[in-house]
């Protein structure tokens, strides 16, 4: 298989199935020197890990994470960084009816037709569960980041037709949802108890703001930044669109509406008069916040019954059993913040060769 490393400088390589014995990533490209410890980790694992609330899978996971190598006395080495998490509470036998046939939305038939061959418990490589690498990279890369000054504000922006009206970073903790609006939180939560009533899943946005990201940052033409961080956010399995800025709406807006001024601070920089653009012009950052939304789909696997048909060619009906996640929105959002975060020090490490001054500044130095 293909596909299952991301990255240039600063690269991953995930491995593993929802029900094997655990799921890891290999982190090359890291800098020596990092102050790296298993906590920094753990807490964004902890974010995405099942059984928050009713609202996720009740699938009883700790997903602590293990370092081991490429961290010696609490600091990167250098030399690659391998994290696994082990799998410990599997219920294979869930998922032994659906080895015959194919579940609607989900990747089954995709992966038959390409691989002749998948392991169906739990959609294997294709699981949710397959993002706890992403996640377990995303807290290295975003532990990098943050020595230089650059953080992650990321929530749920809407659920189903509930979308929030107002902002409290402080709220977007405090609720399960991951919601910064307490009464939009409380109204996605009626729409969920109304959809696992009805037997049904829901969907949503995921919005991104990065803040502190230096201009300069993005390789025109192909790996421009929005274009790289579409692609990783794009990677992720339930998410089936991205926006950055005003995304889509710039196609019922007009010039003088959509273009961002500039003017001069009193520290003698430059700076936009708006952000329409969502901090990236021509595929380089230009030193607004970067503003990304992820669309994300409802779960596939519902108890309602469905249409689809088994691999000896016959149509059936057929409803979804198992630990099944209501919304994946919530726990999905340190996913998208991951990926745009191992999309950035990519792009940090990568802009260390845009100009010759640059590779002077570093090795005149030494």
């Amino acid at each position: 298989m293909a596909g299952s490393t991301f990255g240039t400088v600063f690269r991953i390589t995930t491995w593993g199935e929802s029900h094997g014995k655990g799921i890891g990533v290999v982190i090359d490209g890291c800098p020596a020197g990092l102050p790296l410890k298993s906590q920094d980790i753990q807490e964004y694992l902890d974010r995405r890990k099942p059984g928050q609330s009713r609202y996720t899978t009740q699938r009883n996971e700790p997903d602590r994470v293990e370092i081991l190598s490429g961290v010696f006395e609490g600091r990167t080495t250098g030399t690659p960084i391998s994290l696994i998490v082990f799998n410990k509470d599997q219920h294979s036998r869930d998922y032994s009816e659906i080895a015959s046939y194919y579940r609607p939305g989900h990747a089954d038939y995709t992966f038959d037709v390409k691989y002749g061959f998948r392991d169906y418990r739990g959609g294997g490589r294709s699981s949710g569960r397959e993002t706890i690498g992403r996640v377990a990279g995303g807290a290295v890369a975003a532990r990098l980041l943050s020595s230089l000054g650059i953080s992650f504000c990321t929530y749920t922006r809407s659920i189903g037709p509930v979308e929030i009206q107002n902002f409290s970073r402080e709220e977007i903790f405090s609720n399960k949802l991951y919601m910064p609006d307490r009464e939009a939180a409380q109204k996605a939560s009626e729409y969920l108890e109304n959809c696992m009533a009805s037997r049904n899943s829901a969907g949503g946005i995921i919005e991104c703001v990065i803040h502190g990201v230096p201009a300069g940052l993005g390789e025109p033409v192909f790996d421009k930044l929005d274009a790289s961080l579409a692609k990783a956010v794009m990677s992720i399995g339930a998410v089936k669109g991205v926006e950055i800025g005003d995304g889509f709406a710039v196609s019922s807006s007009t010039g003088q509406e959509d273009n961002d001024g500039f003017r001069m601070r009193p520290d003698g920089h430059v700076e936009k008069t708006s952000n329409h653009a969502g901090g990236i012009l021509g595929g380089i950052s230009d030193g607004s916040d970067i503003i990304l939304r992820a669309a994300v789909k409802p779960t596939p696997s519902i108890a309602s019954d469905q249409k689809t048909v088994n691999k000896s060619g016959q149509e059936i009906t057929v409803s979804i059993k198992g630990r099944h996640d209501p919304v994946i929105v919530p726990r999905a959002v340190v996913v998208v913040e991951a990926m745009a975060a191992l999309t950035l020090a990519d792009a940090l490490l990568l802009g260390t060769t845009s100009r010759l001054e640059y590779l002077q500044k570093i090795w005149k130095e030494n």
